[in-house]
């Protein structure tokens, strides 16, 4: 079976990219199921449904939806295998900047939209500098000049990486996209002792444990403090 990691920021268009990319490796007669993380809600599996896809989802709720996915993913694998999937596709919460479910030897994907403002792939982690395909969306509704600017952006943090541009409304550049994204040659039956791209963000504090109050009284454990400096020098 294939594994890949698609992830991105909110509303930039990951169900969407999924599901046109999905009509395209249909029509090579591969079978794909998709896993769907989120944090608090998601009616994305009611949308793999209707598409005739096998799904899964898993809500997070008040934990990091990147430490979920780790803690996860070896059943989700395992639950791709007993499918007889040729291609899983898991499909991250929209994550916050710093976030990086990546995992080395499997094809990482992040989707990112020319929307979010030219200054925004330098504001993105790992979750962009370490994957192996960027995916950017929303083309259609700025500038020839806007998107190629942008597209320089995405390139000057992750040189290394493919990036391609898709519609996720039209399906432009779907089945471009789809042949990048299956490889029979990345066969997997398991995910156990592989390693993570790049560190997750980690903190444990006493708002970590259910704290509420506000104060550097009731703070505690792994806590990093803003550098103000003297407002008087």
């Amino acid at each position: 079976m294939n594994l890949v990691t698609i992830s991105g920021p909110p509303s930039s268009g990951k169900t969407s990219l999924i599901l046109k990319t999905i009509e395209a490796i249909k029509s090579r007669g591969l079978s794909v199921g998709v896993v769907k993380f989120d944090c608090l809600y998601t009616d994305d599996d009611i949308l793999y449904k209707k598409a005739g896809v096998p799904v899964k989802k898993g809500l997070s709720g008040s934990l990091c939806p990147d430490h979920y996915f780790a803690s996860n993913i070896e059943e989700v694998v395992n639950w791709g295998v007993k499918e007889n999937l040729d291609l899983l596709i898991t499909e991250s919460a929209g994550l916050c900047n710093r976030c990086s479910p990546y995992i080395k030897g499997i094809k990482s994907i992040c989707v990112i939209d020319n929307l979010s403002g030219i200054n925004t792939p330098k504001k993105i982690g790992p979750m962009l500098k370490s994957a192996d395909i960027i995916v950017i969306t929303k083309g259609d509704i700025v500038s020839q000049a806007e998107r190629e600017v942008f597209a320089s952006r995405v390139n000057s943090v992750n040189p290394q990486a493919i990036i391609i541009p898709v519609n996720g409304l039209t399906g432009q550049g779907a089945y471009e996209f789809s042949t990048l994204v299956y490889d029979e040659q990345e066969q997997i039956e398991t995910v156990n002792g592989r390693q993570l791209r790049f560190p997750m963000p980690s903190s444990l504090c006493s708002y970590c444990l259910g704290e509420t109050k506000i104060g550097e009284q009731y703070q505690m454990g792994n806590v990093r403090k803003i550098n103000i400096g003297d407002n008087n020098g």
